[in-house]
């Protein structure tokens, strides 16, 4: 089968005079705690490689404790230590566990990494049989570990920091709903409304009518648990942006090479994970909040 044309050219479409900037300054230490949700393979994996060769104390997560634990040996068979600590997002049990550990053992965060999504459709396919695990896992479980760890964030000069990985396939301009595109550009938007989108997408799956409903049409499941994701991100970073001390961004990776687009696509998962690490440690006076980050060198930021 070929890859959905439309998919590949969402990405490589993209074009910006804003480069990702290097990194110039480092401003972290040891004791600069990250942590990294689905971080077993792809993606997940190498930013967790690349914050710990960067020196940061990183916590590797993962659904499933063998495979986490096999990613740590690798890890550590490469002269890297992390820690390790069972996390599935679309359990608020698993969550509530992880957040006290976490708390005892290290108390205090830096760097979140929102990395962990599901999607159950090969490249070619547009099946919504599994929305609900879909949209609790990308959505409504990102939310609720951000929700549970933010009294945890680290209050310094440093500004701490959360990165959710996304994607451009839930960008407003997908939503062909005029109601809900209208909601969605209003500046006042708030969580409860984008929960609200989301219950009334689950509602035309149930019923049968979403085809029709101005959803998303690429992976519409995916495109609107990102769309959701993308949207609390702006909320999030309203609300803190006039504290100064959490920013809030997104970043789509793009066309990469992972087991979600069977092994497909345009870049690895390294070269992916390079840009994710940048952007989660740039220097205090050059971290944005409420942007998209989509892509490569040159990168293109956008407002979410």
């Amino acid at each position: 089968m070929e890859v959905n044309k439309e998919i590949t050219e969402l990405y490589l479409s993209s074009s910006s005079s804003s480069p990702i900037p290097t990194f110039t300054t480092r401003w972290w230490s040891k004791d600069t705690v990250a942590m990294v949700t689905g971080a077993n393979k792809g993606i997940g994996f190498s930013l967790v490689n690349q914050l710990a060769q960067l020196g940061l104390t990183v916590i590797l997560t993962a659904r499933d404790v063998e495979k986490g634990n096999r990613a740590v040996e690798l890890l550590k068979s490469h002269g890297l230590h992390v820690h390790f600590y069972r996390l599935d997002v679309s359990d608020p049990a698993s969550i509530k566990t992880f957040a006290l550990w976490f708390q005892k053992k290290f108390g205090v965060l830096d760097i979140l990494i929102n990395n962990a999504a599901v999607s159950f459709n090969d490249i070619y396919e547009n099946s919504v049989d599994h929305a609900e695990i879909v949209i609790k896992t990308n959505f409504y479980g990102v939310k609720l570990l951000t929700e549970t760890l933010l009294p945890m964030f680290r209050r310094s000069d440093s500004i701490s920091r959360i990165l959710n990985i996304s994607s451009r396939l839930g960008s407003i301009n997908k939503m062909r709903n005029p109601k809900m595109k209208e909601m969605l550009l209003n500046e006042g938007l708030s969580a409860q409304e984008i929960e609200g989108m989301v219950n009334l997408f689950l509602e035309n799956v149930r019923d049968g009518t979403w085809k029709n409903q101005g959803w998303p049409e690429i992976w519409t499941d995916y495109a609107v648990s990102k769309l959701a994701l993308n949207a609390y991100s702006r909320v999030l970073a309203k609300q803190y942006e006039d504290f100064g001390l959490i920013s809030v961004n997104c970043f789509c990776p793009g066309f990469t090479q992972t087991s979600m687009t069977s092994g497909k696509g345009t870049h690895t998962a390294e070269d992916a994970a390079e840009i994710g690490a940048r952007l989660a440690l740039l220097p205090p006076g050059e971290l944005p909040t409420g942007k998209f980050y989509i892509g490569f060198n040159p990168g293109v930021i956008s407002k979410l």
